[in-house]
């Protein structure tokens, strides 16, 4: 159950940072990248509980590390330009 809801929320990142890239306008993208940074936040979360849950959680570390670094440089882009709104 957690890792299918992993596998959802992750790939969400990705398809909608593609659409990000081919947004219409500011106001359009700024929302595509809120989406992915939304979505990665719930992906870190559960990477998180299978870490305090599972005895050998070695394997989940980096990913926790890898999300943890996506979630800042997501937001920090959607930081920038709904400001530039």
């Amino acid at each position: 159950m957690i890792t299918y809801q992993i596998v959802k929320s992750a790939s969400s990142i990705g398809a909608n940072y593609e659409e990000a890239q081919a947004a219409v306008s500011r106001p359009d993208f700024a929302n595509k990248i809120g989406i992915c940074l939304k979505e990665t936040r719930e992906t870190h979360y559960w990477i998180r509980l299978i870490i305090a849950t599972l005895e050998q959680n070695a394997d989940w570390v980096p990913l926790e590390n890898e999300s943890s670094q996506l979630k800042n440089i997501l937001g920090s882009i959607y930081t920038k330009v709904s400001k530039e709104r």
